[in-house]
């Protein structure tokens, strides 16, 4: 095996009763959901394990409560001994349990960051965002950029008339976000150049310039956090790079939320630093699917529940050992 990445999902991996099966069966995780629950002054575990979906597809419900369970999945993958990762990264969301398994950000702080973020993202102006397949990257910021041009001055909506690519999540599944009419606009021009668009169900226009004030806010916040050297590299969304110093991990979390996610970039430079194996850890399976698309030859892992754990961590074992 060459080097390993740990990799943590973000928002849109929920679904109702994630954790509870690592909850009933690892003492560990029944621990880290006390402890989470205790720092969050709420029973994000019974949102976890119970729902409704409803509840859970809220933004100030989703992040905090897939952060829960991803810390004790990573709780769980410690302590049946899963090897030490040469890298951590996350996406979105991900990235503050990233800090965490790096030993850069406590559990509490965590909490605490997640659920501030969560609340000023909910509280953002009313934006749009759209799933594009099938347009190579350069093409799709065209698009963008010919759509926010035909905007200014015309909004109808008062908000900023910009609609940028928020998410690179394969090299040919992107998301584009910011102002409403933007984004209809900049969604048009994508079909006429032959690609797929999905309008997506949220409120808010999430890494776009729109959210700027909001991250001017949660920066306040990180302020009064202790984030300290990570015990590994942490590749962070901002730049798609590695960061080995807590000052600078602060700065560029403070410019994720309304930024673009660089996830390809992410993936790519672990790669090029010879990661050939990646563990997803946390609900659902979307960055291992990702992954799939970036690079077929990659050891592809998740784990969200005991039989995925004990699986990925003996296999892990044995690679480490062969």
């Amino acid at each position: 095996m060459g080097k390993l990445a740990c990799i943590f999902p973000g928002q849109g991996s929920q679904s109702v009763g994630m954790g509870l099966d690592l909850y009933n069966t690892i003492p560990e995780a029944k621990r880290a959901f006390e402890d989470i629950d205790r720092f969050a002054g709420a029973k994000l575990s019974t949102l976890c394990f119970e729902g409704p979906e409803s509840e859970l597809k809220k933004t100030i419900n989703t992040q905090t409560t897939i952060l829960a369970a991803s810390l004790a999945a990573w709780a769980c993958y410690k302590a049946l001994g899963g090897p030490t990762p040469d890298f951590v990264a996350g996406h979105s969301l991900g990235e503050i349990t990233a800090l965490v398994a790096a030993d850069s950000l406590s559990v509490q702080e965590a909490v605490v960051l997640v659920q501030e973020r969560a609340l000023l993202m909910e509280q953002c102006p009313a934006g749009a965002m759209s799933a594009v397949l099938g347009v190579p990257a350069d093409a799709l910021e065209t698009c963008c950029s010919q759509a926010t041009d035909e905007f200014v001055g015309k909004s109808n909506d008062g908000l900023d008339p910009v609609v940028i690519v928020a998410n690179f999540n394969t090299r040919d599944q992107l998301v584009i976000s910011g102002n409403p009419e933007a984004v209809t606009r900049a969604g048009e021009l994508a079909k006429t150049a032959g690609g797929k668009v999905i309008p997506l169900p949220v409120g808010g226009a999430f890494h776009s310039p729109l959210m700027s004030r909001a991250a001017q806010k949660f920066t306040v916040t990180l302020d009064q956090m202790n984030i300290g050297d990570p015990s590994c590299p942490v590749v962070q969304n901002y730049d798609g790079k590695p960061t080995a110093k807590g000052s600078e991990i602060r700065r560029k979390l403070g410019r994720q939320m309304d930024s673009a996610v660089r996830w390809v970039a992410s993936v790519e430079y672990m790669i090029e630093q010879g990661v050939d194996t990646f563990v997803e850890i946390g609900p659902g399976k979307v960055l291992v699917g990702t992954l799939k698309k970036i690079d077929r030859n990659a050891k592809l892992y998740s784990v969200n529940d005991a039989q995925t754990l004990q699986a990925t961590v003996e296999a892990l074992k044995q690679a480490v050992s062969v």
